[in-house]
This record gives C-alpha cells, sequence and structure tokens, in this order.
C-alpha cells in the first residue's frame, strides 16, 4: 500500500458538525472542517504545524498586507494544484525519495521498535513517564505523524542523534482563531515565497559523513528560515513496514543528521541573556503549570524585545487582526526524558504599546511580590520545595484576577492600583494561613520572627524596602519617601 501525503486522503478530522472523516491536505480549505483528530494531542500539534508548513512552502502571503487580502477561504481544487507540485517529495514509502527520511537505506543500522518516535516512549534513555510496549506497530498515516512529531521536536538521543532545529521538545505556540481548520493553518502561515521541490532536505543528494561538522546547516543568507524550518532532518531515519506493506512496525536511524544552526522556528518564542548572545528558543519544560507569570515573551510583549521574542506567528498576528487564543503546549523534558505533555490556552489580547508595557508591569510586580511572600515565609516553611510550593499557589490564586485586569486595560482603564491590592490581599492571606495557627504555641523568639516578616512583607506592598520599591517602579507608581527620610526632613 502506497501512501502519498500530499494527495491521499490520511488525516483524520473532526467537522462542524460532529462528523469524523478522513482528508488529504488540500481539503482543510473544505467549509466544516473543525480540527485534526489524532488520538494523541501531541499528533495534533504536530499536524498543525505541518499543515502550515505546506502552506506556507507551497502559496504563502508575500506580506502582512497580503494575508489579509488573501483571508477568504481558496477554493479546495485551487490549493490541490498548489500542492501537487511538491507530491513526489512525500512518498512514506517507495524506492525514491521518502518524507522525512534519509536517502540510504540504512542497511547497516540496527532495527529499533517503531514506538521510538514518539517522545514518551523511552527509547533512547528513558523517560520519566516510561510507557513502552504501546505501539508495536503503526499504520501509516499514524507513522507518518509521529515521525513528523519526532523529526519536529527530537530531545537528545545519545552520541550523533541530533536535537531538533529548535531544541529538544521545544515550546510551541499556535494563534487559535477559534474558527475551523483553514483558519487556524492560515493565521499561523507565515510571509514568503513558494518553494520548490528541491529546497526540501531529503530531495537533496549530500555526501553523508560520521563527523557532524559537514551537516551543519544554516538558514539563507539575511533570512532566519525558509520552508526547511518546518521540514527538518536533524535525525537519519527509515521506516520499516511489514510484509504487505499495511504497517510499519520498525525503524532503522544512524547518527549525524543535520546539525541546524541560528534557524529561528516562527511558532517558538525565544530569549537570550543579552544582545550579544544567539538567541535560544523556549522548551517545552517553560509551559508546566503555565501562568501568567510566564506571559512574557510568549503571550505578550517583553519589555526588552532584544533578549525575549515571542513566536513570529503571534508577532504577526498584532498586524493581520484582533484578540484570539493561544494554543502554548510542548513536551517538558528533563536531561532527554519526557516529563509529561503539556497544552494551554492563552487569552491573546490586541493593545497599544503603552498599554503593553503597563501589562508587562503588572507580571513583573507579581513576580516580586511572589518572592516578597516565599521570603517572609523563612520562619514558617523550611527552604525549598515548601516556599516554592507557596510562590506557586500565589500565581494560581491571583490568576482569574489578572485577566480580569488584563480586559479592562483593553478597555481602556488603569488597574494597577487595584492589581496592588489584589497582590498585597493574597500575599497576606497566604501567610497568616500558615503563620496564624498555632501561633501561641511557638516560643517568644519564633513569634517575633513571624510578627517581623509579616511587618516586612505589610511595607513592600506600601513601597517600602527594596521589594516594594521594586514593585512601585514595575507598576510605573510614585515610590513613596522612606520614612524615616520624612522624619530628618
Amino acid at each position: 500500500m502506497a501512501l502519498n501525503l500530499i494527495d491521499d486522503p490520511w488525516i483524520p478530522v473532526v467537522c462542524v458538525d460532529g462528523e469524523r472523516r478522513v482528508i488529504a491536505p488540500w481539503q482543510i480549505a473544505e467549509a466544516g472542517v473543525l480540527r485534526p483528530d489524532w488520538p494523541r494531542p501531541d499528533l495534533n500539534i504536530a499536524c498543525y504545524e505541518m499543515l502550515i508548513g505546506l502552506i506556507f512552502m507551497a502559496d504563502p502571503p508575500s506580506s502582512n498586507g497580503d494575508w489579509q487580502r488573501r483571508s477568504r477561504r481558496p477554493e479546495p481544487e485551487q490549493l490541490k494544484d498548489k500542492l501537487a507540485p511538491f507530491a513526489p517529495a512525500f512518498n512514506l514509502l517507495g524506492d525514491g525519495p521518502r518524507f522525512l527520511q534519509d536517502l540510504d537505506s540504512l542497511a547497516d543500522a540496527s532495527d529499533d521498535p517503531i514506538e521510538m518516535l514518539f517522545l514518551d516512549s523511552g527509547g533512547e534513555g528513558g523517560n520519566v513517564v516510561a510507557k513502552t510496549g504501546r505501539y508495536p506497530a503503526l499504520t501509516l498515516p499514524m507513522a507518518a505523524m509521529a515521525l513528523y512529531l519526532l523529526q519536529s521536536q527530537a530531545p537528545q538521543g545519545g552520541r550523533g542523534r541530533r536535537t531538533s532545529l529548535r531544541g529538544g521538545g521545544p515550546l510551541i505556540t499556535l494563534i487559535d482563531p477559534q474558527e475551523d481548520l483553514w483558519s487556524f493553518v492560515w493565521a499561523n502561515v507565515p510571509c514568503g515565497v513558494a518553494a520548490t521541490v528541491e529546497e526540501l532536505p531529503w530531495m537533496r543528494v549530500e555526501k553523508k559523513s560520521a563527523n557532524p561538522l559537514p551537516n551543519e546547516v544554516f538558514p539563507p543568507t539575511a533570512k532566519n528560515f525558509n520552508c526547511e524550518v518546518f521540514f527538518s532532518v536533524p535525525r537519519r531515519i527509515r521506516l520499516l513496514c511489514n510484509g504487505t506493506q499495511t504497517l510499519i512496525t520498525k525503524v532503522r536511524q544512524r547518527p549525524y543528521g543535520k546539525a541546524y544552526s541560528k534557524w529561528k522556528h516562527p511558532c517558538t518564542p525565544y530569549n537570550r541573556k543579552d544582545a550579544t548572545e544567539e538567541w535560544r528558543p523556549l522548551l517545552g519544560s517553560r509551559a508546566l503549570s503555565f501562568s501568567y507569570r510566564h506571559w512574557l515573551g510568549v503571550v505578550a510583549a517583553a519589555r526588552n524585545t532584544n533578549i525575549a521574542e515571542r513566536a513570529l506567528c503571534v508577532r504577526n498576528w498584532t498586524e493581520r487582526a484582533g484578540a484570539a487564543t493561544l494554543l502554548v503546549s510542548g513536551w517538558a523534558m528533563k536531561s532527554a526524558k519526557a516529563r509529561d505533555f503539556v497544552l494551554f490556552m492563552q487569552p491573546l489580547v490586541n493593545l497599544s504599546n503603552e498599554a503593553e508595557d503597563v501589562l508587562a508591569g503588572l507580571v513583573l510586580a507579581a513576580d516580586v511580590a511572589a518572592v516578597a511572600l516565599r521570603g517572609a515565609l523563612a520562619p514558617v516553611l523550611a527552604a525549598g520545595e515548601a516556599r516554592e510550593l507557596e510562590r506557586e499557589a500565589f500565581f494560581a490564586a491571583t490568576e482569574d484576577r489578572f485577566i480580569a485586569h488584563i480586559k479592562a486595560l483593553e478597555e481602556g482603564e488603569d488597574p494597577r492600583s487595584a492589581w496592588l491590592a489584589d497582590l498585597r490581599s493574597q500575599a497576606l492571606n497566604q501567610f497568616d494561613a500558615l503563620a496564624i495557627p498555632e501561633l501561641d504555641q511557638r516560643d517568644s523568639g519564633k513569634i517575633e520572627q513571624i510578627v517581623k516578616a509579616r511587618k516586612t512583607l505589610t511595607s513592600a506592598f506600601a513601597g517600602y524596602g527594596k521589594q516594594g520599591r521594586e514593585i512601585f517602579q514595575e507598576l510605573g507608581m510614585e515610590i513613596p519617601v522612606a520614612r524615616n527620610a520624612r522624619g530628618a526632613s
């Protein structure tokens, strides 16, 4: 059984009316197709990215203005014609070039279980959520999607087994206009020019080497990426099928695929310590317990965009349209071991530059407040995990109020004073809940420490002390004159 990923129906989808279908990529332009329907959420995310990559490869907008002019759904047959020239590169099996696979048969490599394509299946070193033996074989469509998942998010896998173009288990952010599948895909397509089939890396005959350096690949001159950013091949892989070619049962892999350097994926945010360093992709571990404290440089613009940059798809959206939802996802990895797959929906707001600065101040002030609370709890809780959990609880408890203040900010209101009051109330409530019970049973020295810690915490929310000054500074509020300075005058 042959499968061509351009021509053939292979993508499971749910339709607006609840019907489940299997479609070819060009059919995402049909009305009523809602979303992909793979049995795993990481495959759904990978599917979104692959579809975005297909449109970027075959028929991208030339500019954000062009994107707006072409915002109407194309005719499916028109999209089919645009994708057709790329079909020779998208055969999953066969004697010629294979989708995301090595041109060499890799006959000298050992055969690995097919489930190694999944980031949570252990494979090359085990994982925290070890789940082996689940996939003795995969259907051709599921194997194709899992192969794309691995190549686009590959973790560390031992000597010569490269991480993906954006690191192992990258953080992925995608615009969701809350409409249908075409709208989702089109919202995230970068601007550019249509590619040729020869630009896909597995369509180029290149000399292989056991030395990693010759395989280093840089983005095109004066660009951060081309279509290869969506179809990179850091791993040298061949899929092996059963006798009837209906199931993929094994994988062959050799070390030293392509080593991607200085590429920037349009669906991943980046940061760096200072403007002299190379940009680094944010990883999925950032999404564990994702909350508003992670917004800057991911959901909202950071104050210093020279060191924290939202994904290009998010930055484009601010020029293309208004509010939307941001889908934040990724595999949280630890030393190449999968911890958890996380997926969060965050509101994406469209604010003026001045309002964006206020939003950043709300986040940064909360971060200082949480640190102040953690420090104040020293007489009550031991250092380490217990106090860090209270810090996390502080952010969780103030999340709803933060979102409410962002909505007020969108409507032109100034939420800073109200936010300061919210931070103060939550910090003191958390402190009192831990410090007050059985206070009379503590020794006098401990009581004195607790009273002093609460006083310091209270003063911080009045703008006094180092942390108080930082809170007020982040909020752009006037810092009060120190009490001793008032007395001296």
